[in-house]
């Protein structure tokens, strides 16, 4: 199957309106995100609990899509550390007013993948002032344009 199709095909199923929130955390599902015109983007889900997608990171222009309380923000990314591929490195860090988030992901390339890769595990920590930190378990596919 191509990147493409399967892309598609997850992303179909992300709800048209973002969640309220995941297993009772304050961030919710973001909806259908396409292919960047340029660069790689990746696909992210949760990977325990309740299975939706909750970020989209841009590797061109560098910056993170997530929703938090309802209402979806973009994050610029401000850090990279560490070897990874395809525009993002093994720990992002990305921030925008009151909210930072440090993506932290393993990249595997596959014979099977022609334009992307696939990202088995991952882990997304949002720091906003005041608040609780959040971190949760991630799982995805990074797709790039042709």
């Amino acid at each position: 199957m191509s990147l493409f199709l399967f892309l598609a095909a997850l992303t179909q199923a992300a709800p048209a309106v973002p969640a309220p929130s995941i297993d009772g955390l304050p961030i919710g599902a973001i909806p259908r995100q396409d292919l960047p015109a340029r660069g790689c983007a990746a696909y992210l889900w949760t990977a325990t609990g309740t299975r939706a997608l909750v970020a989209m990171a841009q590797a061109d222009p560098a910056r993170l899509r997530l929703s938090i309380g309802g209402t979806i923000i973009d994050l610029e990314r401000s850090a990279q550390v560490g070897a990874g591929g395809f525009g993002f490195a093994e720990t992002n860090d990305y921030g925008g007013g009151s909210t930072a988030a440090k993506l932290t992901l393993k990249i595997e390339t596959r014979g099977s993948i022609v334009g992307g890769a696939m990202v088995p595990e991952g882990i997304l920590q949002i720091d906003r002032a005041g608040q609780d930190s959040i971190v949760v378990p991630v799982a995805g596919m990074i797709g790039c344009a042709t």
